[in-house]
């Protein structure tokens, strides 16, 4: 099973989410083709009512804490209730790397 499928699992298992994005960015980071070590992850779930922008992110941090020690280099978490998923209307695309494109030969 790949990094994103794990990831992916573990979250729709634990948080229930309305909306689930799991994107692998690595692309756009110094790595090998095919690399699965940069993830942006978008999480809108009733789970975060009433609940810090910390404190979401430390459950993510905490579910995904083997994921995190043996190969995810990198978690961008955008963390929302339904009702902040309405108003905000999406999220937004992450910056470039400075070593955009891969590893150069």
């Amino acid at each position: 099973m790949s990094m994103q499928s794990i990831i992916e699992h573990k979250v729709r298992e634990a948080l229930a989410p309305e909306h689930l994005e799991v994107i692998n960015e690595s692309y756009m980071h110094r790595v090998e083709p095919g690399s699965e070590t940069h993830f942006k992850l978008v999480v809108v779930s009733p789970a975060f009512e009433g609940q810090r922008l910390l404190a979401r992110h430390r459950t993510l941090n905490t579910l995904l804490a083997d994921e995190l020690a043996g190969g995810v280099h990198a978690l961008a978490l955008h963390t929302l209730t339904p009702a902040e998923w309405q108003a905000r209307g999406g999220v937004p695309d992450s910056p470039n790397c400075r070593g955009q494109g891969g590893i150069s030969a």
